[in-house]
């Protein structure tokens, strides 16, 4: 029997602690169930970002971003992106990549998604409110990072954040500073997924980029009967 390339193992992310979750106060807003209000995948607007309104949204196959400055609006895509756990594409120099750094799980959350939020990064987002309520969400136990370093340092190149419940994993955001550092993530997160028993990676969008990777497109409906089994 031949051995799986190493980034086809297992992965034991190190230096790590997942507590569990502790869940908030019920959210004091109903979250949408039906289509897009327009062709932007927007299906509401306004609400707030307390981690029991959060988890209302993931739980309904809703997340939220920045609308016009100062609202919130919240995304259902039809299509939805999503990776199928046993489809990433790990091409040959990424497995050379997944060696070649350090990798941690939930010790530099902030800093993840400060990295993910740089101004300076185009279609750029996450706002500081973001960054306190999944902070908030972080600090209860519902939001995790994967963090890559050079090795031997404490110089975060790379990483990635979302938010976990039962089988389900929302991938927010990544972000690299160093060649295949994000994609380094992205390997890592899969493997732990694996190795939890998770369903569903849902990645939102469907892009050039992440579609090299594996992810796919699938109907709104088809992705929120996937997203019910992995909450249950």
């Amino acid at each position: 029997m031949s051995e799986r390339p190493a980034a086809d193992r297992p992965v034991a992310l190190p230096t790590h602690r997942l507590i569990t979750p502790v869940e908030p106060a019920p959210s004091r807003w109903t979250m949408p169930t039906d289509g897009p209000i327009d062709d932007s995948d927007i299906v509401a607007i306004g609400a707030d970002l307390e981690p029991g309104t959060l988890l209302a949204g993931y739980r309904a196959g809703v997340f939220p971003m920045p609308f016009e400055r100062r609202r919130l609006a919240w995304f259902s895509p039809d299509p939805r992106g999503i990776l199928p756990l046993d489809g990433l594409h790990v091409s040959r120099s990424l497995r050379r990549s997944v060696r070649r750094f350090d990798v941690r799980m939930d010790t530099s959350f902030r800093a993840v998604m400060e990295a993910c939020g740089d101004p300076k990064r185009s279609g750029a987002w996450i706002n500081r409110d973001f960054v306190d309520a999944y902070g908030a969400l972080h600090e209860l136990g519902w939001a995790h990072s994967i963090e890559i370093f050079e090795p031997g340092t404490r110089h975060l190149v790379g990483g990635l954040y979302g938010v976990h419940i039962g089988g389900l994993f929302a991938g927010e955001s990544m972000f690299h500073t160093a060649t295949d550092a994000s994609k380094v993530a992205l390997v890592h997160l899969v493997e732990w997924l694996r190795a939890t028993g998770a369903t569903l990676l849902d990645v939102q969008w469907k892009t050039d980029h992440l579609a090299s990777l594996g992810v796919i497109e699938i109907p709104r409906s088809e992705y929120l009967s996937r997203l019910r089994e992995a909450v249950a």
